[in-house]
């Protein structure tokens, strides 16, 4: 990667590449000798409001059950016309099951595209699924640049 460099990205930029939803990484907290939890996920993002949300499989006493009160970290990248980009977005998951239908996040979650993904071993109507909204503690983004000769 010589001749590169990285640069953080600006707001509009971070909206730009998140568009409304694609798939990265959701990474849990642990024990500080375990390493993270992290699966892969698709999500759906409101640039309005710099929320992300998430319609995760939890089973009753799943390892993602006991993981969903900790802090999480999700990260998405991908390789644009202009180069690599990637997002990382901490904070904790908000669970949207108990919300009300009139709620700004229940509202705002039907102003997303959230792409649908099938990596289950049974059929997906066997699946539960819970949604979650995440208002990030931080987000950065970072892009690939040429540097200068």
């Amino acid at each position: 990667m010589q001749g590169l460099r990285w640069l953080q990205m600006t707001d509009d930029e971070i909206d730009e590449f998140l568009g409304q939803g694609g798939t990265g990484v959701l990474s849990f907290s642990t024990a500080a000798e375990d390493p993270p939890a992290s699966f892969p996920v698709s999500y759906g993002y409101n640039d309005g409001d710099t929320i992300f949300y998430f319609r995760l499989s939890v089973s009753s006493g799943g390892k993602k059950e006991n993981l969903i009160d900790t802090k999480v970290s999700f990260v998405t990248y991908d390789e644009t016309d202009e180069g690599w980009r990637s997002i990382v977005a901490t904070g904790r998951l908000a669970d949207l099951e108990e919300m009300p239908y009139e709620s700004s996040a229940i509202q705002g979650m039907w102003a997303i595209e959230m792409p649908r993904v099938d990596i289950f071993e049974r059929p997906r109507d066997e699946v539960t699924f819970h949604d979650f909204s995440l208002v990030p503690e931080t987000l950065t983004g970072r892009k690939e640049v040429q540097a200068e000769s």
